[in-house]
């Protein structure tokens, strides 16, 4: 008999035994409604791997009593559209036909489009996947002609019933009882990071590989932290993952909560992205400190440029450092909010001619200079004097506005004092 793995073998056959995903397959659910209904309309799930989206289709394909066909869009092409296509109205599919395209996103655009016509007159329902958010990797005119779900990572508590069915299944196949150390179970249903194909992979793995003691398999912790190490680390530096964690290290910075930035910015470490976090830091310190504590900028660069010295795993120590200074200290983004607000102008064209007084006086012609009437501030009181500096255009515009913070109000009572203001 040939192998067949343990993810493939424990899919379950009805919506009633899909691990997790409640809030669209549970009772009442819509995904639900929709597959039991029998009119299945075309179809994009978008989640991480391992949460049942191909689980569904494969449900989906048997209610809908249409001929399944499968592509991995990583693999396929433009060929296998047109064979799947070659197929409707033939014997080979007298109900039509349902593709299922996983992994949509590797599709580039005209593969995507030689699919419209089909499944807009209905001879081909398409059920597509993606790890990615649809509304960026998928051709609009695609998903304007399917209705998109969201399968979420499955919890722990999920996780754990599969990881027992797993067992069993094993325990039938291997002949042999088998006996889990306490927490082994729990380790591999919270390891997973909430795809339940790990879990299964590790469960298989470890029973393989299990000791006999006393007549049994015996699977300990110890093989079950090796196996699952790292599993529950969902990353791709170039998908959705990355962007989350590096977005939700700068909002925790940036809402002063120093326990969830040292969370995120471990997990970019796990990860080995020492260049997403270090990049990532130096534009919290600027934008999101700021000028609240401008002294900031220099701390943070010398511990990047340390952390970068260092190398992984020691560069972590600087790096902690850095991110919950920037999380504890004041914060101010009134220098970002005003460059934000000269470039705005600058490119709806509102820029106006340098004064005279501000150009270079070595811009005219020998011979040619003219008295520009520039007053030298450091030739006046307290180094000011008042002249235009902005384009006789903006006059009067205002960009930057000074900070609540202590350190901004002090430079702001400084010049209202000199400038008289």
């Amino acid at each position: 008999m040939a192998y067949r793995p343990l993810a493939d073998e424990i899919r379950p056959d009805s919506l009633d035994d899909v691990v997790g995903q409640k809030h669209i397959l549970g009772e009442g659910g819509l995904l639900r409604r929709i597959i039991e209904s029998g009119k299945i309309p075309n179809l994009v799930f978008y989640g991480p791997s391992g949460t049942g989206k191909t689980t569904v289709a494969n449900i989906i394909a048997r209610r809908s009593g249409r001929a399944l066909r499968r592509i991995n869009a990583t693999t396929g092409s433009l060929s296998d559209i047109k064979d799947v296509i070659a197929d409707v109205g033939t014997m080979l599919a007298p109900n039509g036909i349902l593709l299922y395209l996983d992994e949509i996103q590797y599709f580039n655009k005209k593969q995507q489009q030689s699919l419209l016509e089909v499944i807009e007159k209905g001879d081909v329902t398409l059920v597509a996947s993606t790890t990615e958010n649809p509304y960026f990797y998928v051709y609009n005119a695609v998903l304007s002609r399917s209705t998109v779900f969201e399968f979420k990572p499955v919890t722990a508590e999920e996780v754990l019933p599969a990881v027992d069915r797993g067992i069993a299944i094993m325990e039938q196949r291997l002949g042999e009882q088998v006996v889990c150390e306490d927490g082994v179970r729990e380790h591999i249903a919270s390891a997973c990071g909430g795809d339940v194909r790990k879990a299964m992979n590790a469960v298989e793995l470890l029973l393989n590989s299990a000791r006999r003691r006393d007549g049994v398999l015996t699977v300990t912790l110890e093989d079950a932290r090796a196996v699952a190490q790292r599993s529950a680390m969902r990353y791709d530096r170039e998908g959705d993952d990355h962007y989350d964690i590096v977005s939700a290290l700068q909002k925790s910075v940036r809402g002063s909560d120093p326990d969830a930035a040292l969370h995120y910015l471990a997990r970019l470490l796990e990860a080995g992205d020492l260049v997403s976090a270090c990049r990532r830091m130096m534009v919290m310190a600027c934008e999101d400190v700021g000028l609240a504590y401008p002294q900031i900028i220099p701390i943070v660069k010398s511990c990047i440029d340390v952390a970068n010295m260092l190398g992984l795993p020691e560069a972590r120590i600087p790096l902690a450092d850095a991110v919950v200074l920037m999380a504890t200290s004041p914060k101010s983004n009134s220098a970002y909010v005003g460059m934000n607000r000269a470039m705005a102008d600058i490119r709806a064209g509102k820029t106006g001619d340098i004064p005279r007084h501000l150009q270079n006086v070595h811009a005219d012609s020998a011979g040619m200079e003219r008295e520009q009437g520039y007053l030298y501030p450091h030739d006046y009181p307290h180094h000011y004097v008042k002249q235009q500096y902005l384009p006789d255009k903006l006059v009067g515009a205002v960009y930057y506005e000074y900070g609540e913070n202590k350190t901004e109000q002090a430079a702001r009572r400084y010049w209202d004092e000199i400038k008289g203001d």
